[in-house]
């Protein structure tokens, strides 16, 4: 099994500086680069201080600066937002640009904050099927003098400039959740990432599952699959009580976010009160440690062999939490001294 960092810039409450986040974020993935990480993967988000992403391109670009030997990834671009000939030709651009290192994460986008301002009136669906008609134009566009006349987009021949260092180009990952999704990756020769967001062992059996039918259906080479998980190496008991915690109040302000349905302003959601927070139905402290990747190194170890025993390729650690800097650090840093180790 191989591993991988997910993160991005998150900034919960205005008094934090951007410049600082930015800074924060270079220092994790150079850790990761440094403790011989497979790839850094970092996505696309729009008008959310939440997650500020707004063009992974220009993050991994300048990654490319600050690291050696990581791959960089898009996870993910939201493939709606762009149109086929853009998509092919900035990707390509930053696969120059990094000598060859990019990996390219492709998903529909699971904000409707996001789709009622870039594109108004697209709902899920309409996302999904723009992403499916833009994804396998990709290949063409790199390879070149494709033309196309599809649903959302028709253009005459074109190439895609410039060409992408890698030949072929950049492995392509596709975001998937239900069967379909699994289906279209797998027959258009795409790898798959996978997340159960705060779901537990159930969930990733399922997405495994549900990945390993649409193999098996299509009779195709087996793609790489990751699985892309909230994670916290814990220093003792209290340590991963107090990343169960964290990761509570994470997620409800995610599906806050989700829900679209608090005011937001100066890109901040309308804070959640304490009682908010204990009342939700699905999550607590005790689900976050019961269903997430957090516990104290052979806890967390003896997790992902479950996960590698399924069949995953790749384990992501997602580090997007809501906790501070040095507390992300030092579970980084367990990770790669104590964890990936017995991987090896």
């Amino acid at each position: 099994m191989e591993f991988s960092l997910f993160a991005h810039m998150e900034r919960l409450t205005p008094e934090t500086p951007q410049d600082r986040l930015y800074e924060e974020f270079l220092s994790l993935c150079t850790l990761a680069d440094e403790g011989g990480m497979r790839a850094i993967w970092t996505g696309e988000h729009h008008g959310m201080d939440f997650t500020i992403a707004p063009n992974p391109f220009l993050s991994i670009v300048d990654l490319a600066h600050h690291t050696k030997n990581v791959r960089l990834g898009t996870g993910t671009v939201i493939t709606p937002f762009w149109h086929p000939i853009k998509l092919a030709g900035e990707a390509a651009a930053t696969d120059m640009m990094t000598g060859g290192r990019l990996e390219l994460g492709l998903a529909r986008g699971a904000y409707s904050y996001e789709y009622e301002r870039l594109v108004p009136g697209m709902d899920a669906m309409e996302a999904g099927l723009r992403m499916r008609e833009t994804a396998p134009l990709l290949r063409p566009l790199w390879h070149g003098d494709c033309a196309h006349n599809g649903e959302f987009f028709s253009f005459p021949a074109t190439t895609a400039a410039p060409r992408p260092a890698q030949d072929g180009g950049p492995p392509i990952w596709i975001a998937a959740r239900d069967p379909n999704s699994h289906a279209f990756a797998v027959t258009s020769g795409f790898n798959v990432q996978v997340t159960p967001l705060w779901q537990g062992m159930d969930e990733i059996e399922t997405l495994m599952g549900r990945f390993n039918t649409a193999v098996a259906d299509a009779g195709v080479k087996r793609p790489k699959v990751m699985l892309l998980h909230h994670t916290y190496v814990a220093a003792d008991e209290d340590d991963a009580a107090q990343a169960a915690e964290e990761l509570n109040r994470f997620y409800n302000y995610f599906g806050a976010w989700f829900m679209n349905k608090r005011p937001v302003s100066q890109g901040q959601i309308a804070p959640l009160s304490d009682d908010e927070i204990a009342a939700h139905p699905f999550m607590s402290p005790a689900t976050m440690a019961r269903d997430l990747t957090i516990g104290t190194a052979p806890q967390v170890i003896e997790r992902i062999k479950r996960y590698r025993d399924l069949g995953f390729d790749e384990f992501s650690v997602w580090m997007d939490s809501g906790m501070s800097t040095a507390r992300k650090r030092a579970s980084l840093q367990r990770f790669l001294d104590d964890v990936m180790p017995a991987f090896a």
